[in-house]
């Protein structure tokens, strides 16, 4: 099948060229708008307590989850707050209010916002009801300039925290870390190219098929969203480039390397580009089809960012595999040797390189080679059993902004849970309502949780806010930590649930809310995805390599190394982060973006590596000499799509930003050590051990002719194939 593609592809190379500008034209003027949101809470199903308790908020007191600012005034002099300072406070909410700030809805403070120290005193901005409106951060620099005048000569001093603020304030921070991530990923993969190649038009090549089907698949994915009414987490669209750039890079690089491996063996132009895609065209569907499974076990997530992230960018690696196998052999066949030049590399087959002595080593002593590659990934996973997991993400932003000055200077005053209030929910089972003298016992257990800094008294100085047909009450409770911490996660959804549904009065249920609460049942959906999305996908990607290999064996061993791959990647992340930089954590999203990097990408490295084990095998090769030739052959494709690949994520270093350096660092380890020491080394060294049992119970190394073969030397194909 691929060789007859091939034929078509680079004999009849302007229409297959047309139709791919012609479905990106499309792309562009027909798709719709790709739309993302970035509220977490929007990702859970409406089963989950946090978002019961939201709904029941939301109907009860006509409240959604707006966007808010918190102004925190306090003394320059660190004294208390007199009452000629609370009414300057007052005259404050009012500047904000009738400033005429676009988004702001109203600024607030009361009594109960000054803190029983009295060195802190807030103001509450309402900024509407969309948190992800992205004009909010010009809001937050309109509120800082209203704000000044009325606290001018007052000896106060006010500080805009919050979400949103935070947001602001780092915004520069991310657009500046992104901008340098392009740069230094677009410099580093022309670079790494010009190096490998010595050709510029090689170099540029991978930049224009990925445009192209960044173009095109997107397009698909909008439209894919608009149909089935999907949301999208923003960070889709980081991650699809990044996946596109990842895979694009691999599959033109492993096709380069073999028409340029056809070149070298005599064969002409055209020739050597049908049997290169003939070749490469399954080690691509295969890598392809893995990848595909793997982002689409996806699905099975009950956390919608993930579920939507499968599809998406399943949609984007079909795209790129189809045209790593018709477009980019239509594009180089236009231009021939030329696309090398001016380098005559091409010409001439090196002698006594690298991975030449690195295949006989291999090939020699295999045992040798197999215990050090797996030495080193079972001494790195160790470092795993003591991951933990860290899902604050304000921890993860730069310091010395005014909202994290803000947020230290609002615990001077109250608990740190001030910034986002945790409530607890009470709500009647029938018509007869909430008996207001319950709600003091209520309070008294709930306050009594340790944990529970504080409770906030509601418009009348009761312990909690009832509806006006006392069907619901709320509670606003500030814990006495970060509200994003894991302490505050564990004490949302364990032991304070616990306390509320115990001491619902009769007739009530409880149900706890508020930002802590949602993290913690993100935290309990996230654990429970990856508990059911990795033994699926990996079952799944099994399937693939058994069916391309023909065997039950070699796909063992493939899986178990890439599971060993990935808790090395862990196990490393964990040795930097956690031990040489003390953080309490890693980010709770991290494994899931591990899954999709290093197990799901670095699975083509391993298809590489295996169909050249078979391919030299197939041509008669013992299992020492075909790991020797296939570590010879196909290290360099591997080593420098690894390389590149490793290289663009590790341009997230140059970030400054603590999540994106935390990831960059983690992926590209993963990648490195997929490709050169479970892809280059494991695997072959395995392979060669286990001899002709690896490709039970097929006969996958049988030698047999390719239509290669048969034209360059019939004869002795033909006696290779006889018994």
């Amino acid at each position: 099948m691929f060789e007859r593609l091939g034929r078509f592809v680079v004999y009849e190379r302007w229409w297959v060229i047309v139709a791919w500008l012609a479905a990106a034209a499309a792309s562009v003027a027909f798709a719709p708008s790709l739309e993302t949101t970035s509220d977490q809470a929007n990702f859970l199903p409406g089963s989950y307590e946090s978002i019961r308790a939201t709904e029941i908020a939301q109907g009860a007191f006509g409240e959604s989850d707006g966007a808010t600012a918190t102004i925190v005034v306090k003394r320059s002099d660190g004294g208390e707050l007199t009452a000629a300072d609370q009414d300057t406070v007052s005259r404050l909410a009012e500047a904000v209010t009738n400033a005429g700030i676009a988004k702001v809805t109203g600024a607030v403070t009361a009594p109960q916002a000054v803190s029983p120290n009295r060195l802190v005193q807030l103001v509450t901005v309402g900024l509407g009801d969309n948190p992800q409106d992205p004009t909010l951060t010009a809001a937050i620099k309109d509120i800082r300039t209203a704000s000044d005048p009325v606290l001018a000569n007052t000896g106060l001093e006010r500080l805009v925290t919050g979400d949103i603020a935070m947001y602001a304030d780092n915004e520069d921070a991310f657009n500046d870390a992104l901008v340098i991530v392009g740069a230094a990923t677009l410099i580093l993969i022309v670079l790494l190219l010009l190096i490998i190649y010595r050709s510029p038009l090689a170099a540029i090549l991978p930049l224009i098929i990925v445009g192209i089907v960044t173009v095109v698949s997107t397009g698909l994915i909008a439209t894919m969203a608009d149909v089935f009414g999907m949301d999208a987490d923003p960070s889709i669209e980081i991650i699809l480039t990044i996946v596109l750039y990842g895979v694009g890079t691999d599959y033109i690089l492993f096709l380069l390397f073999r028409f340029r491996e056809r070149l070298r063996a005599g064969d002409q132009t055209k020739p050597a580009l049908v049997t290169s895609v003939h070749r490469v065209g399954e080690v691509i569907a295969s890598a392809a089809g893995a990848i595909v499974i793997a982002f689409l076990a996806l699905l099975l997530a009950v956390f919608g960012a993930f579920r939507s992230l499968g599809p998406a960018l399943a949609i984007a690696v079909v795209v790129m595999g189809l045209a790593a196998v018709t477009l980019v052999p239509a594009i180089v066949s236009l231009f021939g040797t030329a696309v090398f030049w001016p380098s005559k590399s091409w010409k001439r087959t090196p002698k006594g390189t690298t991975f030449q002595r690195l295949g006989r080593f291999t090939g020699r002593r295999p045992a040798v080679v197999a215990l050090v590659s797996g030495g080193l990934m079972v001494a790195l996973a160790a470092g795993s059993l003591f991951m933990k997991t860290d899902y604050d993400q304000n921890a993860q932003l730069p310091g010395g902004t005014e909202s994290a000055e803000g947020y230290e200077a609002l615990q001077a005053g109250f608990p740190a849970g001030a910034l986002a209030p945790t409530q607890v929910i009470l709500q009647a089972d029938g018509d007869a309502g909430i008996d207001p003298g319950s709600l003091a016992g209520v309070a008294d257990r709930l306050r009594a949780v340790p944990g529970v800094g504080s409770i906030m008294p509601g418009p009348d100085g009761s312990p909690a806010t009832l509806s006006d047909d006392a069907s619901v009450a709320r509670f606003d409770l500030l814990l006495a930590g970060s509200p994003y911490s894991n302490e505050a996660l564990a004490l949302a959804g364990g032991e304070l649930r616990d306390v509320a549904h115990a001491a619902a009065p009769p007739g009530t249920r409880a149900y706890v809310g508020g930002l802590s609460s949602v993290f913690a049942d993100i935290k309990d959906a996230n654990d429970r995805d990856l508990r059911v999305i990795f033994p699926v996908a990996g079952l799944l990607i099994a399937v693939i390599l058994a069916l391309l290999l023909r065997s039950l064996v070699a796909p063992l061993y493939l899986i178990v190394a890439v599971v060993l791959g990935f808790f090395s990647t862990l196990g490393a992340t964990v040795i930097v982060f956690q031990g040489i930089a003390d953080r309490p954590g890693l980010s709770f999203s991290l494994p899931i973006i591990l899954y999709l990097f290093v197990v799901a990408i670095g699975t083509d490295y391993n298809i590489l590596m295996i169909a050249r084990l078979r391919e030299e095998a197939r041509l008669g090769n013992d299992p020492r000499t075909a790991a020797d030739l296939a570590v010879e052959h196909a290290g360099p494709s591997v080593g420098a799509a690894g390389l590149i690949l490793a290289g663009t994520f590790a341009s997230m270093l140059l970030a400054g930003v603590s999540f994106l350096m935390e990831m960059g660092f983690s992926v590209s380890v993963g990648i490195l050590i997929a490709a050169f020491v479970m892809a280059m080394f494991l695997v072959p060294s395995v392979t060669a051990l286990i001899g002709r049992r690896a490709w039970w119970p097929g006969h996958g190394d049988d030698a047999r002719p390719t239509t290669a073969d048969l034209d360059r030397a019939p004869d002795e194909a033909v006696l290779a194939d006889r018994p």
